[in-house]
Order: structure tokens, then sequence, then C-alpha cells
């Protein structure tokens, strides 16, 4: 029988061990697996239609294993990415982004389904390079 002070230790790494319950899951693993192929290919599709990477970077989110704000839908129709990009190091610059990418990934993450804009930028940026929704008006 363990001693009365390692008691709380030992029920607490038993609930970490334990981990969510079914009910919390939020993705399963080849979902989270599909999502980070998926994402994968859309930034390397971005860097290929702009340039190549001595010329051109997508926005940070697409360096994120889920693709962070970038992930703009996932549903049966595929994974839709949409996100800035520039001249090298423009978003640690502070530079505006000169292009703005949104592509979909078929939803097992290993097709290019379309391209579905690839030019200048169609909204105002927000902080971090992340896209954001086009102020009505504009």
């Amino acid at each position: 029988m363990p001693s009365p002070r390692l008691r709380p230790l030992l029920a607490a790494l038993a609930l970490l061990l334990a981990g969510p319950g079914p009910a919390l899951a939020q993705m399963s693993q080849e979902q989270a697996f599909q999502r980070g192929r998926g994402v994968n290919l859309a930034r390397m599709r971005g860097e290929v239609i702009n340039g190549g990477l001595g010329v051109y970077r997508p926005a940070i989110c697409m360096y994120e294993r889920s693709g962070g704000n970038c992930l703009v839908r996932s549903d049966a129709e595929g994974l839709l990415f949409r996100f800035y990009g520039g001249v090298p190091g423009w978003a640690q610059l502070g530079l505006p982004p000169t292009v703005e990418t949104e592509i979909l990934i078929s939803p097992d993450g290993r097709n290019v389904v379309s391209v579905l804009y690839n030019g200048p930028p169609r909204s105002q940026q927000a902080p971090a390079g992340q896209p954001q929704a086009p102020q009505p008006g504009v």
C-alpha cells in the first residue's frame, strides 16, 4: 500500500495515463494524419505556384501540423486552406503579404482538388499573417 503522501500523486498519474474519454476526443488519429498531410500538400502547392521558396513564403499557419487558422473548412468536400504569402521573411519583418492563396485538398489529404484563388490579397490582413473575412463594402 503506498504511503499517504504518494496517494495524490498516484491518483493524478492514473488520470493522466487514462487520457480523455471517448466523449472528449475531438478527432481520430487518422483524421489528424489526413489534416497534416493536407496542410503539407496545400503549402507545397502554394510554394510552387508562387515561384518557389527562393521568392515566396506562405503564412506561418501553414507550418502548423493542423493548418491552424489557415484551415477554413473541413468537410466531405475536403480541406479548404486560405493563406497569405509574400517574399521570404515578410511576416517576421512585418511586411504586408503580396499573395493570397485558397486551395481545396481532398478529404484524405492526398490530392489538390482545386486552386480556387491565387492572386493579390482580397481582404485586409489580420495579425500574424492570418486571413480574415473581407470588410463590408471593400
